[in-house]
């Protein structure tokens, strides 16, 4: 690869990673103000809404979140100190010391109202010039 490849390649990453950093700043501004959640809570309802029985271990949704295992647990913990009954916590019956976070029909709820919230976002960022065109010409160049 060439110096110019290499170049360009970095360019390109360094274009998405500027544009995801946008996205999501945005999404945790919006879903703070219209629904008191953060982008990470948010993750942890959709995670938890799909999967079977809406329910999920710690360490599941700590890898699909991509946060330590300290970080989950800091996040479960503060979202039920919210109070709103969105999840709730249960000894796993075959392992005592696993711990599964469910989802609540108050989560799903407050779910569903987020993703509108999320999509109104991502579709308003997603038709804005600049940011269609940063995508475009980083995964043009990514794609060779």
């Amino acid at each position: 690869m060439s110096a110019d490849q290499t170049r360009q390649l970095i360019t390109s990453w360094l274009s998405l990673k500027q544009i995801h950093a946008l996205i999501s700043n945005e999404l945790e501004q919006k879903l703070q103000q219209k629904h008191d959640l953060s982008l990470n809570e948010f993750y942890v309802l959709l995670f938890l809404s799909e999967a079977p029985g809406q329910k999920l271990r710690l360490q599941q949704l700590q890898t699909m979140v991509g946060l330590s295992q300290s970080a989950m647990s800091r996040l479960v913990s503060r979202f039920e100190a919210k109070g709103c009954g969105a999840m709730q916590r249960a000894i796993c019956e075959d392992d005592r010391r696993g711990i599964y976070t469910s989802l609540t029909p108050i989560g799903e709820e407050k779910l569903q109202k987020a993703k509108n919230t999320v999509q109104d976002v991502l579709e308003q960022q997603f038709a804005m010039p600049k940011m269609k065109h940063g995508l475009e010409d980083a995964l043009k160049h990514i794609r060779g």
